[in-house]
């Protein structure tokens, strides 16, 4: 420790402690409602619904990952067990055969549908419900600041077209 270090004031700290918390606690919620609910858990859906809004629901297993928010050592073995339950293939990419396609079947497409709106409804229910009408976009643009930090380049949900 030096005295040049930018100690975090109570608020600072406060902020910090409760953002950390949220982290935490909405992944673990989230995650119970799709286990509970429909056998699989977030980040499966989070690949899942990835897939089931692009054009032919293919996305390069690269671009998927950074989307996801994995690795592509997690991201392959989400697939995986994606593919042993008829919801996912993976095929070379035909433009650049280096590239491996995530493909969403048709049972995966109606997987998306069938699990969305109850995890629709428990994001609203812990993320959207307890905000003013104004919020949500100040949590956009403070969460949109954050992630522009960490990772400028990146390509996350939200931040602009992948």
């Amino acid at each position: 420790m030096t005295d040049e270090t930018p100690w975090l004031d109570q608020d600072e700290l406060n902020t910090w402690l409760t953002l950390f918390s949220v982290l935490t606690r909405l992944t673990g919620s989230l995650d119970t409602q799709l286990q509970r609910d429909a056998g699989i858990n977030l980040f499966e859906y989070m690949t899942l619904a990835a897939l089931s809004v692009r054009p032919g629901r293919r996305m390069r297993m690269s671009l998927l990952a950074a989307i996801s928010e994995g690795s592509l050592p997690r991201l392959s073995q989400a697939v995986g067990r994606l593919e042993k339950r008829g919801w996912v293939r993976r095929e070379p990419d035909p433009e650049d055969g280096r590239f491996t396609l995530a493909i969403l079947t048709d049972e995966g497409y109606e997987k998306v549908v069938a699990t969305a709106p109850g995890h629709v409804g428990e994001v609203r229910r812990l993320v959207f419900d307890p905000l003013t009408k104004a919020q949500p976009r100040q949590l956009h643009d403070i969460c949109g600041r954050i992630m522009r930090t960490i990772d400028p380049d990146g390509p996350y949900p939200g931040s602009r077209p992948y």
